[in-house]
């Protein structure tokens, strides 16, 4: 990079070793904004991401989670040399601690995110220092940029030690908050509606987003800025391909049965058990009795049960689950599953900030019937490629779903229209350059 190339560090935060949407949307804007001349570092914090791209981020972990776990339940961590502290923060080791699977009692994860909010104040003191020194003395970056408001406790010691503008995404941290016991949601909210007044601008992907958590946290309205969210679009087939047809857009008669898909992490929050309840009542409607169901995502071990749970209905009900769930595929599986469905539901519980999956779907021609709420009516209606349906309504999902298999031309304009407004206005390379034209604006003469 040259020296007039603005200089970025973007803290993303892995999610021990799972994919996650937005450690995968922070490698995608990354990557972006490097090949638009920024120079951008890409640093994550807890574990090593996991992407289904090429992987951006550095070797470098910082507020690894062995270290600020140790630190938070036994004090004599917080004292140790950095030698220690650079061999606990080992991605190596990180990745190996991930593999394990272990998960945090809701009330020990309460403490730790209050304590990680409290920065200097809290137990992890000691990585809020190490952050600062590297990037003040290594990298002297113009601008900050944090992946959310849960590791921003950090940001009253950043702006003291760089002086530059610190922006945050906002990209789910609600959903997180909404899951800690009381006490600690309480106290986290608190800490988080301090931290607001250090942040020079947040970055959301929707209106609904941005309304929603300018009161939430207590934000100025003129310190939302609301980005397109984008996915790399180059390894899916082009809209104007010559020849290229999805099975959804299809208009003549298709030689397997008709299919309904589902890509996202296998939890309730993400409304499998919707899918599955209206999957089930679809196949006793007429003309679809012969519909079958591919699921595909993340299965961790705290959701191994939930899971279990919905593909004993399915067995039950006749179907093999073995031939339903596809697994977590990596990049191009993920591509070849999309393709064999003809329409995508991820009927989510909770109000969807983003909807990666969503924009997935439609690049590769395949339509979506969403719930009415969240995101998903502006994805909708920014792309054509799909319907809305009231949320957490079974017997309606099944109706819709009946209604799209049933009617080919139908799917085809969804598909169509889905899938070019992806590739032309929903690609990464628009929404870095959007991002951007906004971090210029909040930064200034840094750029």
């Amino acid at each position: 990079m040259n020296e007039s190339s603005p200089r970025i560090v973007y803290l993303t935060a892995g999610a021990a070793g799972m994919y996650c949407g937005s450690c995968m949307h922070d490698n995608t804007l990354a990557a972006a904004l490097t090949r638009l001349g920024v120079d951008v570092q890409l640093v994550p914090t807890y574990t090593p991401i996991r992407t289904d791209e090429g992987d951006v981020s550095s070797d470098r972990v910082f507020f690894g989670g062995v270290n600020v776990y140790l630190q938070q339940r036994f004090p004599f961590f917080r004292f140790l040399p950095a030698f220690v502290d650079g061999l606990l923060s080992h991605p190596r080791l990180l990745r190996w601690a991930a593999s394990r699977g272990a998960e945090l009692a809701p009330e020990q994860l309460g403490r730790l995110t209050v304590s990680m909010l409290r920065g200097e104040q809290g137990a992890q003191r000691k990585e809020v220092r190490r952050l600062c020194h590297w990037l003040a003395t290594a990298v002297q970056p113009h601008l900050v940029a944090l992946t959310n408001m849960l590791i921003g406790g950090c940001l009253p010691a950043l702006k003291s030690a760089l002086r530059v503008p610190l922006v945050v995404t906002l990209q789910g941290d609600d959903v997180f908050l909404e899951s800690l016991p009381a006490p600690y949601r309480l106290d986290a909210l608190q800490e988080i509606r301090r931290l607001v007044a250090f942040v020079d601008g947040f970055l959301v992907h929707s209106r609904y987003y941005a309304e929603f958590m300018r009161d939430y946290f207590g934000i100025p309205a003129e310190k939302l800025h609301v980005v397109p969210l984008g996915i790399d679009t180059r390894d899916f087939s082009s809209p104007v391909a010559a020849g290229a047809e999805s099975p959804a857009a299809a208009t003549t008669v298709v030689s397997r049965p008709p299919t309904v898909g589902y890509l996202a992490r296998l939890a309730p929050e993400k409304g499998l058990h919707i899918l599955v309840e209206a999957f089930l009542q679809l196949r006793q409607l007429p003309g679809t009795a012969d519909a079958r169901l591919r699921i595909a995502g993340w299965l961790g071990a705290s959701q191994r049960a939930f899971a279990e749970d919905q593909l004993a209905r399915l067995r039950d009900a006749g179907l093999d689950p073995a031939s339903v769930y596809a697994g977590s595929p990596a990049r191009r599986g993920k591509i070849a599953f999309l393709r064999e469905l003809d329409v995508l539901s991820v009927p989510t519980v909770y109000r969807e900030p983003k909807g990666l999956y969503v924009l997935e779907s439609l690049a590769a021609g395949v339509p979506v019937v969403q719930p009415a709420h969240g995101a998903f009516p502006e994805l909708i209606a920014g792309t054509g490629g799909g319907c809305l349906v009231p949320p957490n309504d079974p017997q309606a999902l099944a109706a819709t779903l009946r209604q799209l298999l049933l009617d080919r031309p139908r799917l085809a304009r969804y598909a169509d229209a889905g899938r070019r407004a992806v590739h032309e206005r929903w690609n990464a390379d628009t929404a870095a350059r959007s991002t951007l034209t906004v971090l210029r604006r909040i930064a200034g003469d840094n750029f």
